[in-house]
């Protein structure tokens, strides 16, 4: 079989994974990394796969490794990455292509390691789409007090608008967000968020462009 976006949409174990996931890290009292994460991460993997002319092939293994890419937290937080290429390779060996099925667990596995060393677009890619999604939406918390207790919380919520975009002509990768400073400051945002940062520097480099951070229109590169 050929491994696309919508066909694992539909395998059951690929749901049912994520929405474990979901339990587990609401629990834990983590940002949201159910399926609305794992949408907007697969959607942003082909947008930026498409713009970046890869294959059509390649644009589905893109959306696949986004949306599959953080199944894997329910196992343990810590090592999710490697959980989450463990349980796709379990899933999909039996019937799908290796070279697909070894590039999309390589991909999940590369998006949240210290030791980072990129080897293939479908992982570079996988760390913008993934280190780019900080906005409201990810809070789970219902409590304005919860969340202001968390610097996690409380610079996602202040985050109230975020796009990324690529720009092909000027070589640049463009994350945009808007940060509400009555909930938090820019500095908050650089305090939690500078690691994810420096990765997608280096992802972009990869792909041979350079990253722009625009926080409140205030332009980072």
């Amino acid at each position: 079989m050929k491994l696309t976006l919508e066909g694992v949409k539909k395998n059951a174990y690929v749901d049912n994974f994520i929405q474990q996931t979901e339990k587990y890290l609401v629990a834990l009292g983590y940002t949201d990394h159910g399926p609305r994460h794992v949408g907007i991460v697969a959607t942003r993997c082909q947008m930026l796969a498409q713009r970046l002319k890869l294959s059509a092939h390649d644009v589905e293994l893109a959306g696949v490794a986004g949306y599959c890419h953080d199944m894997g937290n329910y196992l343990g937080r810590t090592q999710h990455h490697y959980w989450s290429a463990m349980l796709f390779s379990q899933i999909f060996i039996p019937e799908a292509d290796p070279a697909d099925v070894s590039r999309v667990c390589q991909a999940i596995v590369s998006h949240d390691k210290d030791e980072i060393k990129i080897v293939d677009k479908l992982a570079a890619i996988l760390i913008l789409a993934d280190k780019s999604d900080v906005h409201r939406d990810r809070v789970v918390r219902k409590d304005l007090k919860g969340i202001m207790g968390d610097i996690h919380d409380r610079v996602n919520y202040a985050a109230t608008n975020n796009s990324l975009k690529i720009n092909p002509l000027r070589k640049q990768i463009v994350l945009k967000v808007t940060i509400d400073t009555k909930e938090a400051s820019p500095m908050d945002y650089f305090q939690i968020f500078s690691e994810r940062m420096s990765f997608c520097q280096v992802a972009a480099q990869f792909l041979g462009y350079r990253f722009v951070l625009i926080i409140n229109n205030f332009k980072l590169s």
